[in-house]
């Protein structure tokens, strides 16, 4: 199987997918860049067609890496590139102030998507010791059609379990700009407010489902919900779903709020992030970018109704 991952670095401990080459915990965002290998440009270059010897305009752009002639995407006329350089320096400021440090920062796909993860300083514990802390994630496509994201991913420290903060009734968790008008940070930045009410949002909910008890049939309607049910059976688990619902009960911190909605819906976030497929990259790239994220809004969501329905 070909590997999503190119290029990582991260700082601090080892982060939950173990990728990556380790580095100072005190690098500012260019520096971050070239530690992880993505200190490079991408060109704009016309692009033709062959016909009675003659090159022919095709009317688009091939998006082009300068350092290896690899070609990116094939783009149309409007398109406008964001460079790497552009998308590290969004967090300068909040890296010289103090209020986030660099952690992880890559390349997915041969370049096809450029990302960096900072360590904002927010977080919150419930009342059982159980930590979750607050990451903003930066994703940088070099690919057509793709946007240019920002969004919020808290990680549950005890399991490093983590999830996409795309809640529903809270539309500004998440900003997705596309390629037809320049990258504008300080827009961006005014847009998202960088503010703490994000993660409160998502600690009212986990406080919420840590305090909610399932029981064990509404656990399997949850478990068949998300995962389904075995070809010719009359509503058997599928073997994903037995392993979550193992997991409900096994997995780190689950003593923290043992028989919990909030168990349950981290029994489906560790398996996204630790179990699910056959490496380590392609975990990273699904649980982001992937079938994976949109799982773990899912059981969020599903979690919160069940809880709430109790």
């Amino acid at each position: 199987m070909a590997h999503m991952m190119e290029t990582m670095a991260y700082a601090g401990e080892v982060p939950w997918h173990g990728l990556g080459k380790k580095v100072l915990n005190d690098l500012t965002p260019e520096q971050m860049m070239k530690e992880a290998g993505v200190d490079w440009h991408v060109e704009e270059l016309e692009t033709f067609v062959e016909f009675n010897g003659d090159k022919i305009p095709t009317g688009k752009k091939a998006l082009v890496r300068e350092t290896d002639g690899r070609v990116l995407t094939e783009v149309g006329a409007n398109w406008h590139p964001v460079q790497n350089i552009e998308a590290f320096e969004f967090f300068s400021e909040f890296v010289e102030s103090g209020s986030m440090e660099m952690h992880t920062a890559g390349s997915l796909k041969n370049g096809e998507i450029v990302w960096v993860l900072a360590k904002v300083g927010e977080e919150f514990t419930l009342g059982n010791g159980d930590t979750t802390e607050s990451y903003l994630l930066l994703s940088n496509p070099h690919q057509y059609g793709k946007t240019i994201q920002i969004k919020f991913t808290p990680i549950r420290v005890v399991c490093k379990n983590t999830m996409s903060l795309a809640l529903r009734n809270v539309s500004d968790v998440q900003i997705s700009l596309n390629h037809r008008r320049q990258f504008d940070a300080d827009a961006v930045k005014e847009t998202l407010g960088i503010a703490h009410v994000k993660m409160e949002k998502y600690r009212e909910m986990a406080d919420y489902l840590s305090k909610s008890p399932y029981k064990a049939d509404t656990l399997d309607e949850y478990l068949t919900e998300l995962f389904g049910t075995k070809k010719g059976t009359e509503g058997d688990l599928t073997r994903t779903g037995e392993t979550v619902r193992e997991l409900v009960e096994t997995s780190p911190g689950f003593e923290y709020s043992e028989g919990s909605w909030w168990n349950a819906f981290n029994a489906v976030t560790y398996y996204t992030d630790h179990l699910a497929g056959r490496s380590a990259d392609t975990r990273l790239t699904s649980a982001w970018y992937g079938y994976n994220e949109k799982k773990k809004i899912q059981a969020l969501e599903k979690a919160l109704e069940y809880a709430e329905a109790a």
